[in-house]
């Protein structure tokens, strides 16, 4: 099976790609951001596609092959991918383009997922599997895989973390079903709802008017380093917040990197 592969740097989607290239698939192509600074070794994609001699090319380039690799895919996989996909990629697999998606779908698509499920006091959450139409999260669903969590005591993070698993044994599972032969299932999408960055922005600042209580879930709503955190404003310039517990996780990753005066 011939599959072209695009990611964002992340431990799952690494994982992903390193699970294409064992169960004997070819890989004509994997598209990656550049890496950040504070990308850990095991997020990155682009050092499993050097580790096993893959071509990787920019978005850019992966379009203007298209049409060199009409008639030679089978699967165009989108693990995390932040970018819209578009024609002609939409169309270029034999099998499927699909999209791996942090979220159950249809209820919520786009961003700040792990945000919303906290501070809507959710208790259950999942991740998705779903065929690519020209729109962000909305082309019909293969599988969804819900899991159980506690909204009082999670974090953006550990939500991120948790969520990761369940969307790596997602992914190995459907692409067992797509090379099996068989028809992937493709149930098409209900309402849903759909999260702006915007939308995230009024949710992260803190107004004046809120109790402990309100703030605290914030603070675990919005925890997720390096990213900007629940953010009160004063004369002009903003401060994330934190709590003890986050002071003290922080504190033991920090000892555990060996980085303590």
């Amino acid at each position: 099976m011939n599959v072209v592969y695009l990611a964002k740097n992340k431990r799952s989607a690494a994982r992903c790609l390193e699970e294409v290239v064992s169960r004997g698939c070819a890989v004509s192509a994997v598209v990656v951001g550049e890496p950040s600074p504070l990308d850990h070794e095991s997020q990155r994609v682009d050092l499993v596609a050097e580790r096993h001699d893959l071509p990787m090319v920019s978005e850019e380039e992966l379009y203007a092959l298209a049409p060199e690799l009409d008639g030679r895919v089978d699967l165009v996989l989108s693990v995390l991918y932040p970018r819209l996909i578009r024609r002609p990629l939409i169309e270029l697999a034999r099998v499927a383009c699909l999209n791996f998606h942090p979220a159950p779908l249809p209820d919520w698509r786009g961003l700040g997922g792990y945000n919303m499920a906290i501070l809507e006091r959710l208790e259950e959450w999942g991740a998705s599997a779903h065929f690519v139409d020209e729109h962000f999260d909305t082309g019909d669903i293969v599988r969804v895989k819900r899991f159980a969590f506690d909204p009082e005591i999670a974090t953006a993070w550990s939500l991120d973390l948790l969520s990761q698993e369940h969307l790596f044994e997602l992914f190995c599972e459907v692409l067992g079903l797509a090379m099996s032969g068989e028809a992937l299932p493709r149930e098409p999408q209900g309402e849903g709802r759909y999260v702006s960055g915007p939308d995230l922005e009024l949710l992260r600042m803190v107004p004046d008017d809120v109790g402990a209580q309100e703030i605290e879930r914030r603070v675990r709503a919005f925890w997720h380093p390096p990213w900007p955190g629940a953010t009160i404003v004063r004369d002009g310039r903003a401060f994330t917040l934190v709590d003890q517990r986050l002071l003290d996780e922080a504190a033991l990753t920090l000892r555990d990197a060996g980085q303590v005066p």
